[in-house]
């Protein structure tokens, strides 16, 4: 037998403990109610599949290859008709406050289904988490309750995030990177705001956002430690667009060229400036890192639900091809070899899901919404009528002193154990998911032979989908690079990352 002390004294032998065990820390934590609230997400999510998505899927994709300058307005709209763009954006702020973590269980749903109108919600909420990790507390109010408004009047309001630029891809997404990317968006300090002058590009959903947050630099040669990240809205003067990408995948979801020429942005509308920040205990560079995994920690383990939902769509339609053709005289479904496929797909989903729900039990835990899960947190909001909380709360948003400690406590209050946790966990159910999903999408098509490469069989639709996924939100290289640095690096310090 093994006594309590020796439990927790082989328990806590190791720190890697905790990395390798989120759930079990987290499960006891976690209110039993977001178990009934993500069971109702999924419910809404394979009713719009159903009712919305699978039957203008292919539709739309056609439509996308015919005239790539199409936007999807109708579908935006369709999605917002039913909440989708409020739905995960905090009471307190005029969402309707889901439990963050059910949205990755909403994406594989929708991405199963089309990952390019999976993207067309998924992506505002990338915008969303930037901003709300920049902790600037009138702004978040601000701009979600923008969103808000715009799902009353019936007029679709996005938050997009525009980082990438043509000299610099993977690099503005890790700080030890951005240094040595070939950067070119300035920021440039002026009275009363800055200038923003460069380019942006690949910014999903870019040409049907009303919001912008744009991550530029006040010192080109210094980029990790003069980043600004400011909120800049369509149709104000100096911002553009430029070109849509010619997509070979995910046709559906725009992929966008931001133009910026003498574009002015009031000190209002700063959401950070790593320069002017004060009191917090992490110099500007880590700061900017801590920012910037708050953000990829959160919306990597959404990719790999993203890519869960592309192995599964690519598994259905291997197994629905297999139940209805003849080989030889029986249906495929009943070959060995194909069974044995079939249970390789099902295995690649079965994986991919747990990788990211297990990034999430981190995130919980030390991430980006650890307080709202806490179980007094989560109750309290959700009790709560949302026109008591403005009440209560939006005079308190509009003073300065209100962002001052929100940042205190969520910067200051998380450690660089947890940073590490949660972005190298973020990495693993990216990489990992995206590549179970490519996977399965090449098994598919293997299995379908030439039937596979029909547009209205759908798997080679999904395939080109999928590809996608391993690029943005980091490349599966860096991200295997990132989470050696968090997860493996940090016990070894002669280990150099992102040297070279």
């Amino acid at each position: 037998m093994i006594s309590r002390a020796e439990i927790k004294s082989y328990a806590n032998r190791s720190p890697k403990f905790d990395d390798m065990y989120c759930s079990l820390q987290a499960v006891p934590k976690l209110p039993k109610a977001m178990v009934k609230e993500t069971k109702k997400v999924i419910a809404i999510a394979r009713k719009f599949n159903e009712q919305v998505i699978r039957p203008h899927a292919l539709e739309l994709d056609l439509k996308m290859h015919e005239n790539p300058d199409f936007l999807p307005w109708d579908f935006v709209e369709k999605a917002n008709e039913w909440g989708f763009y409020t739905m995960w954006i905090p009471k307190i702020f005029g969402g309707q406050g889901y439990n963050m973590p059910s949205m990755s269980y909403f994406v594989e749903e929708i991405g199963s289904a089309c990952l390019s109108m999976a993207n067309l919600i998924g992506v505002h909420y990338l915008g969303v988490c930037t901003l709300t990790a920049t902790c600037h507390m009138r702004l978040i109010n601000r701009l979600c309750r923008d969103v808000a408004a715009g799902e009353k009047n019936q007029t679709p309001c996005l938050i997009s995030l525009a980082i990438t630029e043509p000299g610099a891809g993977t690099d503005v997404e890790e700080v030890d990177l951005v240094d040595k990317g070939n950067i070119t968006c300035h920021a440039e300090k002026v009275a009363d705001g800055y200038k923003i002058n460069g380019t942006k590009v690949f910014i999903s959903n870019g040409h049907i956002s009303t919001w912008h947050m744009v991550v530029a630099y006040a010192d080109l040669q210094k980029p990790s430690e003069t980043t600004v990240m400011m909120a800049v809205k369509t149709g104000d003067k100096g911002f553009s667009f430029g070109r849509k990408e010619r997509k070979m995948g995910q046709k559906g979801c725009p992929a966008s060229e931001l133009v910026f020429k003498d574009c002015f942005v009031h000190d209002d509308r700063v959401c950070l400036d790593l320069q002017q920040i004060k009191g917090l205990k992490r110099s500007p560079r880590e700061t900017a890192m801590q920012v910037i995994d708050y953000i990829v920690a959160a919306t990597r383990a959404g990719v790999g639900a993203f890519a869960t939902g592309a192995a599964r769509g690519a598994y259905e339609s291997a197994l629905q091809f297999a139940s209805e053709t003849s080989v030889k005289g029986k249906l495929l479904i009943n070959h060995e070899w194909a069974q044995c496929m079939l249970s390789e797909m099902f295995k690649n989903i079965a994986l991919a899901r747990l990788a990211y729900v297990e990034t999430n039990y981190a995130n919980g835990l030390y991430g980006a919404f650890r307080e709202l899960q806490k179980k007094p947190m989560y109750y309290y909001y959700k009790m709560m009528p949302a026109s008591w909380l403005e009440k209560m709360f939006s005079g308190m948003l509009e003073k300065p002193f209100f962002t001052k400690l929100f940042r205190k406590q969520q910067l200051d209050g998380q450690t660089d154990d947890e940073i590490h946790r949660t972005s190298g966990w973020g990495s693993l159910a990216k990489f990992s998911g995206t590549d179970l999903g490519i996977k399965n999408c090449q098994m598919a098509l293997s299995m379908m032979g030439q039937a596979g490469l029909r547009h209205d069989r759908g798997a080679e639709k999904i395939l080109r989908d999928a590809k996608l996924l391993q690029i943005y939100e980091g490349t599966n290289q860096l991200n295997r690079l990132n989470l050696f640095k968090c997860l493996i690096a940090c016990d070894y310090p002669q280990a150099g990352v992102f040297d070279e």
